[in-house]
C-alpha cells in the first residue's frame, strides 16, 4: 500500500534467518530498556532509508516517527511488517533486494549479540574478552574468510566530501579492484561509497564475481550514515570502539581519504595502536591519499599528527597525493609484507590477533559533558594514551554533530568543553577550523554550529 512518500507491507528473507525462537521474537518487540524493538527500529529505519541526504540521525528519527516494524511468525519463517517505511527503498512496490539483505543483516547482528554473546567467553579477562566478542560477531555474520591470502583494503574518509574527492576515491577503488583487492569501508556515503563503486568496475573487467564490499556500522551512526547500495557484506557491531577493532583485525591495511572528525578519530585510533610498543614490528600499510586540491586537507594532519604525536606516529603512514595508481601499488606492496609476515609468524590470514590493542581502546567511551571535560589532554603521558585520549575527544564531537544522544545533550547542556595542555589544544583548535572552513563537519554545512569549545588549560 502505497502512501505519498512511505510504504506499508511485509518482508521475508531470502536465506538466512528463516525462523527465530519465540524468545528471539519477544526481544524484538521488547520496548523497555531490556528489550531490542528501539535499537531494531532505528537501524532498520538507515537501511530502509539508504541515500539519504541528511546525517542527523535526530532529524532524520522525526522525520520517521511513523515508521515501525513489527516482527512475526507464519509457516514459512519469519516476518517483517513495515509501517511507513521510505518508499526509495521499493521499486514498483517491492523490496530493493539488496535493502533487504542489510535489514536481516541488522536482524541478525543485533539477536546474535543481544543474546549469545552474553555467554561469550566467561573466563576472559576484558581485553581477550572484546576481542573474541569481536571475532565471534564476524564469524556468526560469515565475514571470516580463512586461507585467502591478504586483500582486504579497509578505506576510512568523510561521507561529507566535495565531488572531486568523491571522484578520487573512486579512482583508488578502482586501482584497488584492479589489483584483486576487495574493500572494506563504514558503509555509508561519500568516501565509503566511492572506493566501492570504483572496485565494482575493475572487478569486473577482471571478471571477478564474488567481489566483497564489507560494511561496518554501528547503532549510534547508522541512521546518519545509511549502508549505501553496494555493500555486500553489512555487520553491526555494539558499539564505536569495537567497530573501530572489527576493521584493524579484519581488514590487512588502511588507506585514508580526505574527511572530518569521525575521519580523524580513526586515524587517532589506528596510530595509538601502532605506537604501542608490542606492535612496533607488526607490518600493516597505512595510506592517507586525496586529490591535489585536498594537499592543504592532508598536510594539516599530518602537521597535527607531528605537533601532537610525535614523528614517529608520522612514519607509522604514507603520504600520497592525487595519484591513484601509486596509493593502489604501495597498498599492494605493503599486503605482500603482511602476507610474509603472517606465513612466517605462522598468523592466520582472517584476523589479526597478533595485534595488541590496549585497554583504552576497547573501552566505551560515552560522550557526556563531564566525560569530555575530564579527558586527559596532556604530555604527560605515553604517546598511545594520548592517542587514546584524542580519539575520545574527536568521538565527541562526532556524536555531538550526528548522534541523537549526543545532538540531544549539546541542545541540553550546551557545547561540549575540551581542555588540555596549550601545546595541544591549539594545533587541535587549528585542526577542527579548518575542518569547519572546508565543510567537513556536516553534510548541512551552510548552518553548521561547533558542538564543542577548544580550551587550553
Amino acid at each position: 500500500m502505497m502512501t505519498e512518500q512511505f510504504i506499508t507491507t511485509s518482508v521475508t528473507p531470502l536465506e538466512s534467518l528463516n525462523s527465530l525462537t519465540p524468545y528471539e521474537v519477544e526481544k524484538l518487540r521488547d520496548a523497555s530498556n531490556g528489550g531490542l524493538y528501539n535499537l531494531f527500529r532505528k537501524c532498520a529505519l538507515a537501511v530502509l532509508n539508504s541515500g539519504s541526504q541528511d546525517d542527523s540521525t535526530k532529524r532524520v528519527l522525526e522525520k520517521h516517527r511513523n515508521f515501525d516494524i513489527r516482527i512475526t511468525q507464519k509457516h514459512r519463517g519469519v516476518q517483517l511488517e513495515l509501517v511507513n517505511a521510505p518508499a526509495t527503498a521499493f521499486v514498483d512496490g517491492e523490496i530493493i533486494t539488496g535493502i533487504r539483505e542489510h535489514l536481516f543483516s541488522v536482524l541478525r547482528d543485533l539477536l546474535y549479540v543481544g543474546d549469545e554473546l552474553d555467554q561469550c567467553c566467561p573466563d576472559m579477562q576484558d581485553g581477550e574478552l572484546t576481542t573474541n566478542m569481536v571475532f565471534h560477531i564476524l564469524r556468526h555474520a560469515d565475514a571470516i574468510r580463512p586461507h585467502v591470502k591478504p586483500d582486504l583494503v579497509v578505506c576510512w574518509g568523510g561521507h561529507s566530501i566535495n565531488r572531486t574527492e568523491y571522484e578520487y576515491t573512486k579512482k583508488v577503488g578502482y586501482e584497488l579492484g584492479l589489483r584483486s583487492l576487495n574493500i572494506c569501508t563504514g558503509c555509508g556515503p561519500g568516501a565509503m561509497k566511492g572506493p566501492m563503486k570504483g572496485a565494482t568496475i575493475a572487478h569486473a573487467k577482471q571478471r571477478i564475481r564474488d567481489g566483497r564490499y564489507v560494511g561496518i556500522s554501528e547503532p549510534g551512526i547508522i541512521a546518519a550514515e545509511s549502508p549505501n547500495p553496494i555493500v555486500n557484506e553489512l555487520l553491526i557491531m555494539p558499539d564505536i570502539e569495537k567497530r573501530l577493532e572489527a576493521f584493524v583485525r579484519l581488514g590487512h591495511g588502511i588507506i585514508v581519504f580526505p574527511g572530518g572528525a569521525g575521519t580523524m578519530e580513526e586515524i587517532l585510533y589506528i596510530l595509538g595502536i601502532l605506537l604501542h610498543e608490542k606492535n612496533t614490528h607488526l607490518p600493516f600499510p597505512l595510506i592517507l591519499t586525496g586529490p591535489e586540491s585536498s594537499a592543504a586537507y592532508l598536510a594539516s594532519v599530518d602537521a597535527f599528527i607531528r605537533e601532537t604525536l610525535g614523528d614517529k606516529a608520522a612514519s607509522r603512514y604514507q603520504i600520497v597525493v592525487a595519484d591513484p595508481h601509486d596509493a593502489a601499488s604501495r597498498m599492494k606492496e605493503g599486503l605482500q609484507q603482511v602476507t610474509e609476515y603472517r606465513k612466517a609468524t605462522g598468523e592466520s590470514f582472517h584476523f589479526n590477533w597478533q595485534m595488541h590493542i590496549p585497554g583504552e581502546f576497547q573501552q566505551p567511551f560515552e560522550p557526556s559533558h563531564a566525560n569530555m571535560s575530564l579527558l586527559n589532554l596532556s604530555r604527560d603521558q605515553p604517546d598511545y594514551l594520548l592517542a587514546a585520549n584524542l580519539r575520545c575527544a574527536l568521538s565527541g564531537i562526532v556524536a555531538g554533530n550526528v548522534k541523537e544522544q549526543g545532538i540531544r545533550a549539546i541542545e541540553e547542556g550546551g557545547p561540549f568543553q575540551i581542555c588540555g595542555e596549550s601545546s595541544l589544544m591549539k594545533p587541535l583548535d587549528l585542526l577542527l577550523q579548518s575542518f569547519v572552513e572546508q565543510r567537513r563537519m556536516k553534510l548541512n554545512h551552510r548552518d553548521y554550529k561547533p558542538c564543542y569549545v577548544v580550551q587550553p588549560s
